[in-house]
C-alpha cells in the first residue's frame, strides 16, 4: 500500500453536493440485498482458470500493491501504534504501469516470411489475472506453512489493488478519452473492462473464501483466533473500549452529509464505516462516514491469540454512541474504494522534473474510484447513497464477507510462530568472496583482479557482496569515482549512506535517481535531495524514459594506472528485498564493461547518441533489436545441424516482436523454453505454430526477479543477465541494459539453473495453448516434485556443512 499522509481537504463538490438529497429515506424492514450481493456472494466462484499476470509473484515472496517493494520493520500485531504495511509483500508485483501502448494492436511486419496467424497473442490483463490466481492457489495449498498461506492471501490482495490502481484505471481513462484500441489479443478495451470485472470478482470471492473456510479456521486450531467483535468475550471487549477511549477514538473523526456538509473526499484505499444514525427529536435517518486510521494496526490483540479487526472496535454500539452522542445508532458498514493512481507527468513541458512529480503525486490522491468493496450485509439505500456520490458504476462494486482489506494478513504473518512460516534461511558471503580463516572483511577489489564473481541472490548474501562493494569503494581512498543508479532502495539505506560517505570524502560521485519509480516517488525525491546535500552529482535520467537498469561503476587508481570494476544486476539497490528477491548480479573488472558502463553512465548524464557497446545490451535502442536477431541466429544454426535452442527467464513476457520471433523459431524446429512468473502472451504448444515452445512458472518463498537469456548459438552458448522483462515500457521507455556473461562455468550455472526450473520434476505451473495454467507440483506416483528453491537453499547450506538432512 501507499504510505499513509494526512488525508487532504475534499475538493469542491459544485452545487449539489450540498443538498438535501443526501438524507435517507426511513427504514425499510423488506430492504432488498443488493443484487449484486445476492448474485456474487463470496460462496460463488467457478472452477475455470485464467491467464493473470506480482510481483509484483514476489517472494512470491509484495509492493502494497506494487508500490515500495518491501514492508518496513512494524510493532506487534497487537499494538495499537502498530503502522499497517506501506508497501505491497516483496513477493508478487508484476505490473506493466505504463499503459498507453500496451493496448494498441500490433501488426508483424511481413518481411520475414508468411504472415503469422491472427489470434497468436493471449490477452495480458487475463493473463495478469491468473498469475494471481497461481498466488491464491498457494494461498489453498495445504502444503504451504500456515502462516505463509496467510501471508499469500495479503499477497493477493495487495496485487489486486495495484492491478485496479494501475491497469484498470489506465483502461478506463483510455476508453473515456476515445484513443483505446483493439488489444493484439484481439479484443476491444470495453470487452476487456468487462472480462476484469467478472474474472476479478470471481478471484476475489474465492478468496474470500479460502478465507474463511480454510485458513482462519486452520489459524484458530494453532491458537491463533481471527474473531468478530460479537466473538469476544465481555472481559476482551471491556478491554477494547478501554484501549478505543483511550488511544483509538481521539484520532477519530465523523464526517456528516447534510445541507451543510458534502459529500466527503474518501482516499484510495482507506477503509471506511458507512453510519446512519437517526436524531431522536426529528426522527430524521442522517449518514456520515468515519474512516478507519490507516497509521493504527489493522488487527487488535483483544487477549492472548485473539485478534479483531479494527473497524469491529470502532463499530462497537457503545464505541459508535461516542462518536454520536446523543443519535441512535441504526446500522453501520465497512466499505473500501480504490482510486486511479496512475501518474501523468508531460517531461517535455516540465522545467524541473522534480517539482513537477510532486505537485503530480498530489493530484494521484483525488484520481477517480476505480472499484467500490462492500460487505456483503450492506443495506441497499445505503450501497445506492455511496454509487451515486463516488460516481462509480454496479460493476465496480464488489460485495464480500467481512472483514475487507485482507492486506491485514501481513501483520498476521508477522507472529512469532516460526513452526507455522518456512524453514528460516541465512544467506552466506559467496564462495568466490568469503575470507577463509580470518575474520577481517574480504577485499573485493582484490577478489574481482582474480576473476568475475556470479551473484544469486537470496542464496548468495547482498550484504557482504554488493553493499560491501559499494561500502569498500567508499572507504578506499585509492578509489576515484562511482556512479550508481538507484530506482528503489530501503528506507534506511546502507546503499545511499556509502554513496554520501563517498562524497564527503572527496571522491566525485555520480547517482542516477529515478524518481518516477512507481510508488516510491516520494522515498526516491527524498533520497535525491539527501544525495545532493551531500555533494553527489544527482541526475534523473533522460526525458521520457526511465532509467531501469542496475548498474555500479567504480573507478580506482592501481599504480599508475585506472582501473574499473562494475556491477551489473537484475534486481535494485534493496538490502531488504534482497533477502526475498531471486536476483543475478554480475561483479567484475572486465575492462570491456567497465568501459561500456563509463560510456552508458556519460549518456545518462550528459549528451551522448552512443548507441552500441561492446558487452552490453541496452534499451531502448539495442536490446530488443539485440535480442531478435540472437533468435533468428539460432534459426541458422539449427538449419545448419548446429546445436540451436532458446530459453529466457522473465517476469513478463509481452512484446509481440519478441514474441513473434520466438514463434518463427519453433516453425524452423528450435526448442524455446519460456520461464515466466508473471504475465504471458505466448501460446505455446499450438500446431504448426508453437509446438516446440513451453512456458512454466515458478512461485514460491522468493521472488522470482531474475532476467537470463540463454542462447545454443552453434554449439557455443551465450547468455545474458540484465534489469529487462520483454514488454513494451521496458524496450521502448527505460533506459535497460542486459550484461553478456563469458566465464564458461557461470555460463554453465546459468544454463543448469534454465534446465532446472523448465524441468518436469520440478514443481511448477505449465501454460496450455489456450491460456490456461496448470499446476504441477505431484508426479504420477503422488510425490512431491523438487522445489527449484529448496534446492538452492539446500546446495548454499551443504557448503556451510548445514544442509537438512
Amino acid at each position: 500500500m501507499t504510505p499513509a499522509v494526512p488525508e487532504p481537504s475534499p475538493p469542491p463538490e459544485g452545487p449539489a453536493a450540498g443538498n438535501g438529497a443526501l438524507r435517507l429515506p426511513p427504514a425499510r424492514s423488506d430492504a432488498p440485498v443488493s443484487p449484486v450481493a445476492r448474485k456474487n456472494g463470496f460462496m460463488s466462484q467457478q472452477d475455470t482458470q485464467a491467464e493473470a499476470q506480482p510481483s509484483p509473484a514476489t517472494a512470491l515472496g509484495g509492493a502494497p500493491a506494487g508500490r515500495s517493494e518491501y514492508p518496513n520493520p512494524q510493532p506487534p500485531v497487537g499494538s495499537i501504534a502498530a503502522h499497517r504495511p506501506t508497501t505491497v509483500a516483496p513477493a508478487v508485483s508484476d505490473l506493466e504501469h505504463e499503459i498507453d501502448a500496451d493496448l494498441d494492436a500490433y501488426e508483424e511486419s511481413q518481411a520475414d516470411g508468411t504472415p503469422l496467424p491472427q489470434g497468436r497473442f493471449l490477452d495480458r490483463e487475463r493473463s495478469w489475472l491468473a498469475f494471481n490466481e497461481r498466488v491464491l492457489e498457494l494461498a489453498e495449498d495445504p502444503n504451504t506453512p500456515l502462516l505463509e498461506r496467510a501471508n499469500f492471501l495479503a499477497i493477493f490482495a495487495s496485487n489486486l489493488d495495484e492491478f485496479f490502481m494501475v491497469r484498470v484505471a489506465g483502461l478506463k481513462r483510455r476508453i473515456a478519452t476515445g484513443v483505446a484500441t483493439r488489444s493484439a489479443s484481439g479484443l476491444q478495451p470495453r470487452e476487456v473492462l468487462e472480462m476484469i470485472w467478472a474474472r476479478s470478482r470471481e478471484l476475489m470471492a474465492r478468496h474470500a473464501a479460502c478465507y474463511h473456510e480454510d485458513v482462519a479456521p486452520a489459524l484458530a486450531e494453532e491458537g491463533i483466533h481471527l474473531v468478530r467483535w460479537t466473538e469476544l468475550t465481555d472481559k476482551e471487549q471491556a478491554r477494547l473500549f478501554t484501549l478505543f477511549r483511550h488511544q483509538i477514538f481521539p484520532v477519530l473523526t465523523p464526517l456528516a452529509v447534510d445541507p451543510a456538509h458534502p459529500f466527503p473526499y474518501i482516499s484510495g484505499l482507506s477503509l471506511n464505516l458507512a453510519v446512519v444514525v437517526r436524531n431522536p427529536v426529528s426522527g430524521h435517518r442522517h449518514f456520515a462516514r468515519v474512516k478507519v486510521p490507516p497509521l493504527l494496526s489493522r488487527f487488535l490483540e483483544a487477549s492472548p491469540g485473539r485478534f479483531v479487526p479494527i473497524e469491529d472496535v470502532i463499530a462497537a454500539p457503545n464505541h459508535l454512541e461516542e462518536l454520536f452522542p446523543g443519535m441512535e445508532i441504526l446500522e453501520h458498514h465497512a466499505f473500501r474504494i480504490t482510486r486511479n493512481e496512475d501518474l501523468e507527468v508531460e517531461e517535455d513541458d516540465a522545467e524541473n522534473l522534480l517539482q513537477a512529480l510532486e505537485k503530480e503525486l498530489m493530484r494521484r490522491r483525488f484520481g477517480p474510484p476505480v472499484r467500490l468493496e462492500v460487505e456483503e450485509s450492506i443495506d441497499r439505500e445505503v450501497l445506492d447513497l455511496l454509487v451515486r456520490e463516488l460516481k462509480i458504476s454496479e460493476a465496480e462494486v464488489y460485495p464480500l464477507p467481512g472483514p475487507l482489506d485482507l492486506t491485514g494478513l501481513f501483520r498476521i504473518h508477522g507472529l512469532d510462530r516460526p513452526e507455522l512460516k518456512y524453514p528460516k534461511f541465512v544467506a552466506g558471503t559467496h564462495r568466490d568472496l568469503a575470507e577463509v580463516e580470518s575474520a577481517s572483511a574480504p577485499d573485493i577489489f582484490a577478489a574481482l583482479r582474480a576473476r568475475d564473481v556470479l551473484l544469486h541472490h537470496p542464496y548468495d548474501s547482498f550484504s557482504t557482496s554488493v553493499q560491501a562493494f559499494l561500502e569498500q569503494a567508499a572507504a578506499d581512498p585509492d578509489v576515484l569515482a562511482i556512479k550508481q543508479t538507484l530506482y528503489r532502495t530501503s528506507g534506511d539505506s546502507p546503499i545511499v549512506d556509502a554513496l554520501i560517505d563517498a562524497a564527503e570524502s572527496g571522491k566525485q560521485v555520480l547517482v542516477l535517481v529515478e524518481i518516477k519509480a512507481r510508488f516510491d516517488e516520494h522515498a526516491n525525491i527524498k533520497w535525491a535531495r539527501k544525495l545532493e546535500e551531500a555533494g553527489c552529482h544527482v541526475v534523473y535520467g533522460l526525458v521520457g524514459l526511465k532509467t531501469h537498469c542496475k548498474l555500479s561503476l567504480v573507478v580506482r587508481q592501481e599504480g599508475e594506472t585506472l582501473r574499473r570494476y562494475s556491477h551489473v544486476g537484475t534486481g535494485n539497490y534493496h538490502p531488504k528485498t534482497a533477502r526475498l528477491y531471486e536476483d543475478l548480479g554480475l561483479l567484475t573488472a572486465d575492462p570491456q564493461v567497465g568501459a561500456d558502463l563509463s560510456d552508458l553512465f556519460n549518456r545518462l548524464s550528459g549528451y551522448s547518441r552512443r548507441e552500441t557497446y561492446r558487452r552490453l545490451l541496452v534499451a531502448p535502442k539495442s536490446l530488443r533489436d539485440g535480442l531478435v536477431s540472437r533468435i533468428h541466429k539460432e534459426i541458422q544454426h539449427h538449419r545448419a545441424g548446429r546445436p540451436a535452442f532458446v530459453r529466457i527467464k522473465v517476469n513478463s513476457m509481452v512484446d509481440e516482436a519478441v514474441i513473434d520471433a520466438l514463434y518463427r523459431a519453433s516453425q524452423a524446429g528450435v526448442p524455446v523454453d519460456i520461464w515466466v512468473r508473471g504475465i504471458c502472451a505466448i501460446r505455446p504448444g499450438v500446431t504448426g505454430l508453437s509446438e516446440n515452445i513451453r512456458v512454466r512458472s515458478i512461485l514460491g518463498r522468493f521472488l522470482e526477479h531474475s532476467r537470463v537469456f540463454g542462447f545454443g548459438n552453434g554449439g557455443e552458448p551465450e547468455v545474458w543477465i540484465g534489469s529487462a522483462d520483454m514488454m513494451h515500457r521496458n524496450l521502448d521507455r527505460r533506459i535497460e541494459a542486459l550484461v553478456r556473461v563469458v566465464d564458461p562455468g557461470h555460463r554453465a550455472a546459468l544454463n543448469r539453473l534454465l534446465d532446472t526450473g523448465m524441468s518436469d520434476s520440478t514443481a511448477s505451473w505449465h501454460l496450455g495453448p489456450d491460456g490456461e495454467w496448470t499446476r504441477h507440483a505431484t508426479d504420477a506416483d503422488g510425490q512431491p516434485l523438487r522445489n527449484v528453491q529448496e534446492m538452492l537453499i539446500d546446495a548454499r547450506r551443504r557448503r556451510r556443512g548445514t544442509a537438512t538432512p
